[in-house]
């Protein structure tokens, strides 16, 4: 299933795209996505639908964060093999935990806002994972039926903020606007291996990232077991799992975001987000 958010933000309610591509609305079945509606108890009975049934949302409405009341946004750095490469930083030898304020959190469409005082705002297609029930301590054998689902993150970053501001990586990652996640939760059903799924980015139609976790350091099961070793993930929580190459710190020379740009980026059989880039209000 790909399941969704749309209308006004804050207000978002809970949809389900169809098989033809239209949102079906699922407000008088689920509350919303998030944590309590993401248990495979909950999902297999949204399965069950008669989805001809469910009522169409007319027009285009904006699409907001495929989950609501996140928990935690948690991120993986340096975990994709050429991505270190171009960073010029060695390989880890356990993954590199750091986190993103909740608050940055936005829709896949939602305009993007440099903050002040930037010089350095950079851009990153990530394959997020989306936690489905309390996970602690468990086996990398058993990690995938701890996850709801995937979807598309943009881990937007600040990097003067993040490497040069005497304080760990969140300072560079957690600007308003600084988390777009969606279109769609995409449940994990759908996704045969999530090793090896293409992604992009593009920035006022050039492409920079042209990638596929099949270079992930650390593949997403290893990444989920570790994690819950360290805190206990809740369902609702995000796990933002790494970028490919191809981010503007990495360019010659190096480019980054200015008012007026415009991202497209998207993962295979994830969907597309696109965002348009201004200052900061």
């Amino acid at each position: 299933m790909k399941l969704l958010r749309y209308g006004p933000a804050g207000r978002e309610k809970p949809g389900l795209l169809d098989a033809d591509g239209v949102i079906r609305d699922l407000s008088n079945i689920i509350d919303d996505i998030k944590g309590n509606t993401l248990s495979d108890a909950v999902l297999d009975s949204l399965r069950t639908l008669d989805v001809s049934t469910l009522p169409v949302v007319e027009g285009t409405p904006r699409i907001g964060a495929c989950v609501g009341g996140v928990g935690k946004f948690i991120c993986i750095g340096l975990n994709y093999a050429d991505h270190a490469a171009e960073s010029g930083m060695a390989l880890p030898e356990e993954p590199v935990i750091f986190f993103k304020a909740t608050s940055a959190i936005i829709g896949p469409n939602d305009t993007v806002e440099i903050p002040r005082g930037s010089v350095k705002t950079d851009w990153e297609v990530e394959l997020g994972v989306v936690i489905g029930k309390i996970t602690k301590y468990i086996h990398k054998a058993t990690a995938r039926e701890h996850i709801a689902g995937y979807c598309v993150v943009n881990d937007i970053s600040e990097r003067d903020f993040q490497l040069h501001r005497s304080g760990q990586w969140v300072k560079g990652k957690s600007a308003d606007t600084f988390g777009p996640i969606g279109p769609w939760l995409v449940t994990r059903d759908e996704i045969s291996d999530p090793q090896n799924l293409t992604m992009y980015l593009d920035v006022n139609g050039r492409r920079y990232q042209d990638g596929s976790t099949r270079t992930m350091h650390f593949d997403v099961a290893t990444v989920v077991s570790h994690l819950s070793r360290f805190m206990s993930l809740q369902a609702g929580d995000v796990i933002a799992t790494g970028t490919p190459p191809g981010v503007g710190m990495g360019q010659t020379p190096e480019t980054y975001l200015k008012p007026g740009d415009e991202m497209e980026l998207g993962i295979a059989g994830l969907g597309v987000q696109r965002q348009r880039v201004i200052d900061s209000q």
